[in-house]
């Protein structure tokens, strides 16, 4: 099985994740492309959600609640955070693209302890991550610091010419706290649409070891392993990341081949 899930270009579901269709536990994932007044609805009897307006605006409702016109970005290129809704299971929610938006739906395994909660943009950490041509910018959705049963959810964007998610790190060991195991996926958008970007999954066996080629709209599944992002010169990249697993920490592990890395521009 391929870990790129390759994009519908047409269609309100623009690309699916399950546990089910990527043959692991935690985490699901599915981005949609909405015009003004399509609707989507969010229901898990089991899992808790995060509904990301990546971009464009949304209401959102449900039985006893409703946020309207959640949007900040016509791009999810431009300096701002995203609007964010958490969702526990069994809460029967409707979005409603009031223009033109594209949002994405994160999921994972909860027992319903959480009340559904806006995040406002404001709420949400930005931070710039590593330098010279490892520069990346880091907007923290749903980190571990904030409420939820599972999930982590996390954004980022990438200058063309630059690498991300790099050193080639992993979490796939439960050894906290040196370690965490947490799958994830990679949902990538590129500026200018036309771009592609690359992707590597490998495990120090190599019994894992894919080299994709990523365009804009794709998923790339990271079941285990180190899972690095190059992206070439003239296009920027961003990508939002899904994480969950048994426990709801985030500790990686460089690649020992590439710890050299660290050190130097620890050194600088």
């Amino acid at each position: 099985m391929s870990l790129l899930v390759k994009a519908q270009r047409e269609g309100q579901t623009i690309a699916r994740v399950t546990p089910q269709s990527a043959a692991w536990r935690y985490v699901g994932f599915v981005a949609y492309r909405m015009e003004a007044d399509e609707i989507v609805y969010v229901h898990e009897a089991a899992r808790e959600s995060c509904i990301v307006v990546l971009t464009g605006a949304v209401d959102i409702e449900t039985a006893d609640t409703k946020w309207t016109s959640l949007g900040s970005r016509d791009s999810v290129f431009e300096d701002a955070a995203p609007y964010a809704v958490y969702v526990p299971p069994g809460v029967r929610t409707t979005i409603r693209a009031t223009r033109h938006a594209e949002i994405g739906v994160a999921s994972a395994p909860a027992t319903g302890t959480l009340p559904m909660r806006l995040i406002e943009p404001s709420q949400m950490k930005r931070s710039t991550r590593g330098k010279g041509q490892n520069t990346r910018y880091v907007c923290d959705i749903l980190p571990q610091t904030e409420p939820a049963e599972s999930l982590l959810v996390v954004e980022v964007r990438t200058p063309g010419g630059h690498a991300s998610s790099y050193p080639p790190h992993k979490h796939d060991t439960d050894n906290v706290p040196q370690e965490s195991s947490l799958e994830e996926t990679y949902y990538h958008r590129l500026n200018p649409p036309q771009g592609f970007a690359f992707q590597r999954v490998y495990t120090d066996s190599r019994d894992i070891d894919e080299s994709l080629a990523v365009e804009n709209h794709d998923v790339v599944m990271v079941p285990r392993g180190y899972h690095p992002v190059v992206v070439p010169y003239g296009y920027d990249s961003y990508y939002l990341n899904v994480m969950a697993g048994k426990q709801r920490v985030w500790h990686f592990k460089n690649d020992p081949a590439h710890e050299w890395i660290v050190e130097r521009d620890a050194k600088a």
